[in-house]
């Protein structure tokens, strides 16, 4: 079973995009599970949100302390909240930032860990220019399929399609499949750069 979490503030679809994430799963025949945990239920306020995907049936219902990854919303978040809880070793954490893990303070800390695996794109920067709104959830998915290679980016595609019509759909598709991209170069460069440490 790989576990998600997904930590933002409300408003941001951190909700969304763990539906989303289990509807990508569902879509390449997996079973998944996605539910919220509020403190707060005020726009700004943070939400954590999970997503469990397994090859067979999900009994388990309670909330993810030992996630195999972790998607940041919003970085703010770093310093207020221990979003690294539990975290296993060789996990997965994509950041929305345009700043790399040493600018976030946070070097120090990941220096041990997969740098493959440590990912950043620019999803709210990413949402405005293709959505038209600075929501940063969709493009994290886009993103989250590269880093992890657990979905395929159609399945995401497909979860969009499934979510939105029309122009919102088609600017979600273009901000997922971009993430997709920035992510992907960001992996080679850590894999090239692991070679010649």
């Amino acid at each position: 079973m790989f576990q998600v979490r997904i930590h933002g503030r409300g408003g941001q679809g951190v909700v969304t995009a763990a539906e989303m994430l289990s509807i990508a799963a569902f879509e390449e025949g997996r079973h998944a599970q996605a539910f919220p945990s509020f403190g707060s239920e005020r726009t700004g306020a943070p939400v954590v949100a999970f997503c469990r995907i397994a090859d067979k049936e999900i009994r388990l219902r309670e909330p993810i302390m030992e996630p195999d990854a972790l998607i940041i919303q919003d970085p703010t978040l770093l310093h207020q909240v221990d979003v690294f809880a539990g975290l296993k070793r060789d996990g997965y954490v994509l950041i929305n930032t345009n700043k790399s893990f040493e600018e976030l303070g946070l070097g120090d800390f990941l220096k041990d860990w997969h740098a493959e695996r440590l990912c950043t794109v620019s999803a709210t920067e990413i949402g405005l220019r293709c959505v038209g709104r600075p929501v940063p959830n969709v493009p994290l998915l886009g993103g989250f399929a590269a880093v992890s290679q657990l979905l395929k980016l159609e399945s995401v595609v497909k979860a969009i399609n499934d979510k939105f019509s029309g122009k919102v759909a088609e600017g979600n598709i273009a901000a997922a499949a971009e993430a997709y991209q920035v992510v992907m170069r960001e992996m080679e460069e850590a894999k090239k750069e692991a070679v010649h440490a």
